[in-house]
């Protein structure tokens, strides 16, 4: 199931290294969700998985009796979801403006809408 799932994270982060090279906001804004994904899935795989183990030990067990799935990695996770979710939704609102503001949504675009940088040096 581990190689299964690390196939998986490979195939995530080449999608998302795709879709960050395109010249479309949107999908721009899609790749770095999908590596979001994909990292948390990294982090998950490697925290190695275990069924039917509790991840904290009981007070008053003094030593693990079998398999014992670590806490650390789903704690990771969860707070990579909450902020991945809130970059998500700033990049939503920064793709929006931009398209409201300059009518497009290709990095071609934004690049031709910014001002021209000066010729000359400026002396004081």
């Amino acid at each position: 199931m581990e190689t299964a799932l690390a196939a998986l994270v490979g195939i995530f982060i080449a999608t998302a290294a795709y879709l960050l090279l395109s010249r479309s906001l949107v999908r721009l804004l899609l790749g770095v969700v999908v590596l979001g994904n994909g990292i948390n899935l990294l982090i998950f795989v490697a925290g190695r998985l275990t069924r039917g183990a509790p991840p904290i030990l009981a007070s008053a067990q003094l030593a693990p009796i079998g398999p014992i799935a670590n806490p650390l990695p789903q704690a990771l996770i969860l707070t990579a979801i909450v902020i991945g979710f809130a970059l998500f939704v700033f990049l939503l609102a920064l793709v929006d403006r931009i398209g409201v503001t300059l009518k497009t949504s290709t990095t071609d675009a934004l690049r031709a809408a910014e001002p021209p940088a000066p010729r000359e040096p400026l002396s004081y």
